[in-house]
């Protein structure tokens, strides 16, 4: 799927004056054709044909039904954070850089030995943690695999960064939700030679010791048309399952 998400380009719509963008697939691919525009944001209408559907909040049925009302209401268009990743790399070759939607995660990869991480915050040192990794999110992304990982889960329109250590070798490091105007820095101090940074679960950089990721807010939100009828936790309940006994 990675290959496919990064091939596709929002970008075509830019071009041809788009009012919005209908995304026809699963959340993934709308993942990477927020990415693809870059800070040429337009507003999103998800339709999914996936599985899940968590941020494809349509189906082609309720598309059809609903078309008149996504195009003329412009009170449906919600705006999220995005982050912005910056590695540099300790080689000196050109730094990466993306917008990411849900989440950077610094996974510890083969053959997975702990490995070990310092952080700073908005240019003090913070901590520094040990364990699997660590993931850095947005409100968004903070259903995603924070939520797996024992993380916060926050409404999507809350103005804020959310990190989480990934098995955490200590007691003491737990979840933080930090002010969205936060800058992290992250800098390996113990790598495995499988060691990456993962970008919305799509987009893979090798890091190594001696590189540092650069993580704080985008300059611009994204843009995705909410379905009228559903509730802001609707698909929490249905289906994550949230507050609903198992079985």
């Amino acid at each position: 799927m990675a290959g496919v998400a990064q091939e596709l380009n929002g970008r075509l719509a830019i071009e041809a004056e788009a009012d919005l963008i209908i995304v026809l697939g699963g959340d993934g691919t709308l993942l990477a054709v927020v990415r693809s525009l870059g800070a040429d944001q337009i507003p999103l209408v998800g339709v999914n044909f996936g599985k899940l559907g968590f941020l494809t909040q349509f189906s082609v049925h309720q598309l059809k039904e609903q078309f008149n009302a996504i195009v003329a209401n412009g009170d449906l268009v919600t705006r999220r954070s995005l982050l912005q990743v910056r590695i540099q790399h300790a080689d000196g070759s050109d730094p990466f850089e993306s917008l990411c939607v849900n989440d950077c995660v610094l996974h510890a990869g083969p053959p997975f030995r702990v490995v070990c991480v310092a952080i700073s915050l908005d240019g003090r040192q913070l901590t520094q943690v040990c364990g699997d990794g660590l993931i850095v999110c947005t409100p968004t992304g903070s259903t995603a695999h924070n939520m797996s990982a024992g993380g916060p889960l926050l409404m999507a329109d809350v103005e804020s960064i959310v990190m989480t250590p990934l098995n955490p070798h200590s007691f003491t490091h737990r979840p933080i939700v930090m002010s969205a105007t936060s800058r992290l820095e992250i800098e390996p101090v113990q790598v495995n030679p499988g060691t990456t940074a993962i970008i919305d679960g799509q987009v893979q950089r090798p890091i190594r010791c001696g590189d540092r990721l650069h993580v704080q807010r985008a300059r611009h939100p994204w843009c995705i048309i909410r379905n009228p009828r559903r509730p802001q936790w609707h698909n929490l309940v249905t289906k994550l399952r949230w507050g609903r006994p198992n079985g």
